[in-house]
């Protein structure tokens, strides 16, 4: 069987126009007839989106409209852990091939509204969505290729049947906007600082960072980076955090292959901070308060006695007691 799959690839190559390229990928472009998807490279060839978020826009492009695409699905479908599928997703919202938003349907109850655009940058300019079924059509060998946008529908054009469930937006509901790439990014958030980066402390954060590739060989840091994230591991080992902990937060489900390592640690440096411990005080019982007895001056006497009312001391009382009887 091997062996006729070469002989026929073999063939295929031979049958190609032109020189074919002595490095390189070759493409052997078979039109699709059936169950098949429009990917634009804009996509496919994203200069600023990770491989996951790339696979899975175009995981999501491929479904039909009502598939669930949240986290808990995609990660029962496919190898890539929460962490990193929550990451793509983020990815792709940021870049406007995702949308996510909160519509109130007919009944009165809120729903999450997820909107794949296959093209932001449309998107953008037409200031409007255009929502096609994602129905395979049956398309024969003959049949002119699928265009990539859906005719546009007149305005005088009665709308389609709503469906029962989910109600489809109204049409008061605004439109949704892509940010344009050019909208400023929120500051980051600066790498934690101990209250003294002393020399024990310093010594002891640039081992625990030059070790990190002895257990997880994608993060390999330079001398520089070392020196910059020394104060954010400071930190942690200030708020009395062992380093095998620390290694543990640095080092666990790791994006493959990581694009910029020294990020990473600094992004896990700062927003996985634990909180200081907290002091005996803090997690020692309230004391109670002894119970104090106030002292009283007996009637007969005058003599000093611990009583919560005034009246006579323990003796007068014996007293009284004998004279009644």
């Amino acid at each position: 069987m091997a062996t006729q799959h070469h002989n026929a690839l073999t063939r295929v190559l031979a049958e190609l126009p032109g020189p074919l390229p002595t490095f390189g990928v070759i493409h052997i472009a078979i039109p699709h007839t059936s169950r098949f998807t429009i990917v634009g490279n804009h996509l496919a060839q994203h200069a600023e989106l990770s491989l996951v978020a790339i696979g899975i826009g175009v995981h999501i492009q491929s479904l039909p409209v009502g598939s669930l695409v949240g986290i808990k699905a995609l990660t029962a479908r496919f190898a890539e852990g929460e962490m990193r599928i929550a990451a793509a997703l983020r990815e792709l919202e940021a870049h406007g091939y995702l949308r996510r938003a909160h519509v109130r349907l007919a009944n009165g109850r809120m729903a999450t509204r997820t909107v794949f655009c296959n093209q932001p940058g449309a998107l953008e300019r037409a200031g409007r969505v255009v929502v096609a079924p994602k129905v395979p059509p049956a398309v024969p060998e003959e049949a002119p290729a699928v265009p990539e946008e859906p005719p546009a529908v007149p305005e005088e054009a009665p709308a389609p049947p709503p469906a029962p469930e989910p109600d489809p937006v109204p049409e008061s509901h605004p439109p949704v906007r892509v940010p344009p790439r050019t909208a400023p990014k929120p500051p980051r958030r600066p790498l934690p600082q101990p209250r003294e980066l002393t020399p024990e402390l310093r010594q002891t954060a640039s081992a625990i960072l030059a070790d990190l590739r002895n257990h997880a060989e994608e993060l390999v840091l330079s001398e520089a980076d070392v020196e910059e994230l020394v104060p954010g591991v400071a930190a942690w080992l200030e708020r009395e955090v062992r380093p095998d902990a620390i290694r543990h937060a640095l080092t666990t489900d790791l994006p493959k292959p990581p694009k910029y390592p020294a990020k990473i640690v600094r992004h896990r440096l700062t927003v996985l901070l634990p909180p200081p411990l907290p002091g005996a005080e803090e997690l020692a019982p309230a004391a109670r308060r002894p119970l104090v007895i106030p002292l009283q001056n007996c009637d007969g006497c005058d003599r000093a006695f611990r009583s919560r009312e005034p009246g006579h001391c323990r003796g007068c009382r014996s007293d009284l007691a004998a004279a009644a009887a």
